[in-house]
């Protein structure tokens, strides 16, 4: 995804608090980011492996959260 798609998809974000947090993912491990040295500069993000094997767990808690949460 594009900075602009992620800004748009997480509600209420600054852009202080998104960069934030993409450096920090970035430096975790949980992301890539790749940046294409063109006109205008592009850059895109995506989720590594170790990011991907987090999601079911997740679910599991958003799941939990639905049912005893309400």
């Amino acid at each position: 995804m594009r900075y602009g798609q992620i800004r748009q998809s997480v509600l209420g974000i600054t852009n202080t608090m998104l960069a934030k947090s993409l450096t920090q993912m970035e430096e975790d491990g949980l992301i890539n980011r790749v940046q294409y040295n063109e006109m205008p500069l592009r850059v895109e993000y995506s989720l590594t492996k170790k990011a991907n094997s987090f999601l079911p767990i997740l679910l599991e808690l958003k799941v939990w959260g639905e049912k005893n949460l309400r």
